[in-house]
């Protein structure tokens, strides 16, 4: 990522089959950020380095599909955000998927601003709470589309949910055990602290 001395903010990805909405989202993308446009999975995968910060990935592309794409970014452990931007309604399946958020289409120039400053913000962020923020969105994608009858019906529902839970404990402990610190570091003389 890029200081903000005038140079682009971040470096993002921009895959989807349909070379109009690639070139929209890119236009749109381009007066903050250094933007990389590919129209297939293969193209994407060419694409990627450690310099992209956020992938907007379409799901649906023939050949090699949008989730298959996920998970060969997933294998090269290259540490960057991905974010589904797709038509596919979601279904439980995504409790699994390896991705950070998720949009459905159609989104705006504002959504896909948006949301690259909040994975810029999250990469700020200790890894349990990037995942606890990656649990989250899948949970409210969930609830978005999907009736109480269904959640209440679903497994990975269920799991998603108690993953939310169990990770929304492990960062309270953490946000704990650093306001003790500060406390404690407060209590000395000459910290500078008040």
């Amino acid at each position: 990522m890029h200081e903000s001395d005038g140079t682009k903010e971040a470096t993002v990805l921009v895959v989807d089959d349909e070379r109009d909405i690639a070139e929209l989202y890119s236009a749109w993308l381009v007066s903050d950020h250094e933007v990389r446009t590919a129209t297939s999975g293969a193209d994407a995968l060419e694409c990627l380095d450690d310099s992209v910060d956020v992938v907007f990935l379409d799901r649906q592309m023939p050949g090699m599909t949008g989730d298959e794409v996920l998970d060969a970014i997933d294998r090269r452990s290259v540490e960057c955000s991905v974010v589904m931007v797709t038509a596919v309604d979601p279904d439980f399946d995504i409790v699994e998927m390896p991705f950070d958020e998720y949009l459905t289409k159609p989104v705006s120039r504002g959504e896909l601003l948006d949301t690259v400053t909040e994975m810029l913000a999250r990469t700020t962020y200790d890894e349990r709470i990037q995942q606890y923020f990656a649990m989250v969105s899948k949970k409210a994608t969930l609830e978005t589309e999907k009736s109480s009858v269904e959640l209440q019906a679903s497994d990975e529902y269920r799991a998603v949910s108690e993953r939310v839970r169990e990770l929304r404990e492990e960062t309270d402990a953490v946000v704990e055990e650093i306001n003790d610190f500060e406390s404690v570091f407060q209590e000395f003389p000459g910290s500078g602290v008040s």
